[in-house]
């Protein structure tokens, strides 16, 4: 009993500083969960939670039976294993190079500048893609016009769309990824490198066989924790950008949601989507802790 009475005596600060957190996931977290009752219900808001009818299983059955529904979900995963691959690959990529630079400033000056995106809004981030993609005055369009290629409306064509929601993610994000896997990098022992030069291996046989395997475990983490996101294409980046032109390649779930739910009033059917996406996306986080334990001996908790 005194050491527990010693430990709390000297810990209490620290849960206190916990209580504004653990109170902000109660309030829009956790009480928020009630509304999922609406997926059940022919919601009406002048009736509330308790005075709408129940309607059992019938938005399900009216989201299966829906006929872009299935359209919807492609373009959700379609987008989203484009926007993991490219997110692991490129960061990857770019942190090894890096760390083969031995000119730190030059170093440091490219982290700054590739970082920096990742702190601005895709409001923001949107209106210069508009910007610079535009068919008439965009920059873009203006080299290829330079080429002899006519110019090309990437943000009303449902062939382009989905490609440039994922270059323009991996640019606002791969320096944050850059960093996480520099970071991997400083924990391999030096000394397993200057034993390969010994032994006449070059850079690329490093990499592969230190490098590489030095980084694994951060590269499954990542890969793991993006595995649960396979169904968050990204809201706030194809909201901001896309157009009924495209919403054939562009309508992705969170978007069908936001139209059902705030444009039309069916609050009901758009709950029952929102619900079975969120019951899917925590089924395969699951498996992804499991397979990440499995092959790689690797545990997040």
């Amino acid at each position: 009993m005194n050491l527990i009475s010693r430990l709390w005596k000297r810990e209490w600060p620290l849960h206190l500083m916990l209580i504004p957190g653990l109170l902000f996931v109660i309030v829009f977290s956790y009480i928020p969960m009630a509304g999922i009752v609406m997926a059940f219900q022919k919601y009406i808001p002048t009736r509330g939670l308790f005075g709408s009818p129940f309607v059992g299983l019938k938005n399900f059955q009216y989201m299966f039976v829906y006929p872009d529904i299935g359209r919807i979900f492609f373009n959700t995963i379609y987008i989203a294993v484009m926007k993991i691959t490219a997110g692991l690959f490129v960061p990857i990529t770019i942190a090894i190079l890096l760390n083969e630079m031995s000119k730190q400033w030059i170093k440091r000056t490219f982290q700054t500048f590739v970082y920096l995106p990742h702190f601005m809004s895709w409001v923001l981030l949107s209106g210069i893609l508009i910007d610079v993609l535009s068919p008439s005055t965009g920059v873009i369009n203006q080299l290829l016009g330079l080429l002899g290629i006519d110019p090309i409306y990437f943000l009303g064509n449902n062939r382009w769309f989905p490609y440039v929601m994922v270059v323009s993610d991996v640019w606002k994000e791969f320096g944050y990824g850059t960093i996480v896997y520099l970071a991997a990098l400083t924990s391999i022992n030096p000394s397993l490198y200057e034993a390969a030069e010994i032994d006449g291996a070059g850079r690329w046989k490093m990499t592969l066989n230190i490098t590489i395997p030095g980084m694994m475990p951060i590269i499954v983490l990542m890969f793991t924790l993006n595995i649960g996101n396979v169904l968050n294409a990204g809201f706030d980046q194809i909201f901001n950008l896309y157009s009924p032109q495209v919403y054939e390649s562009a309508d992705i779930i969170d978007t069908f949601v936001y139209r059902m739910g705030i444009e039309q009033s069916q609050f009901g059917f758009a709950t029952a989507v929102g619900l079975l996406k969120s019951i899917v996306s925590f089924i395969f986080i699951s498996f992804s802790y499991f397979f990440a334990y499995r092959f790689a001996n690797y545990r997040i908790f």
